[in-house]
Parts: C-alpha cells; structure tokens; sequence
C-alpha cells in the first residue's frame, strides 16, 4: 500500500495552484480543463507527482 502521508504535499500543491491561478473555476472545471490540456489522456494511470508537474504546466502557460 502506497504512504497515505503523500498526499499532504499533493493537495497542498494543488490547493495553492487553485487557489493563486484559478481561484474562480470549480473543481471540476479545473479537473476537466487539466484532462483537455493532457490531450485527455487517460487520467487513473498518471502518478501524483506527473500530475503536478502537468497541473504547474498548465499554470503557467506551458506545454504538456
């Protein structure tokens, strides 16, 4: 079983992204626009730190 404690910095990192760059989407709206970004590749198979390094991509403008 993966450390439960890993998640603390992963949805801190989220949180803060959310809430600096996105403050005014919903959840689900920053969900689904990250999924558009990533080419809606298949979300259930990317690890947590992938998805961050995705989720500051799309922050700050970047690629994928």
């Amino acid at each position: 079983m993966r450390n439960p404690n890993r998640l603390y910095e992963f949805y801190d990192k989220l949180r803060a992204i959310h809430m600096t760059q996105f403050p005014d989407m919903r959840f689900g709206q920053l969900m689904y626009n990250l999924w558009e970004f990533n080419g809606r590749k298949d979300p259930f198979f990317i690890e947590d730190d992938k998805a961050l390094e995705l989720l500051e991509k799309f922050a700050n403008g970047e690629q994928p």
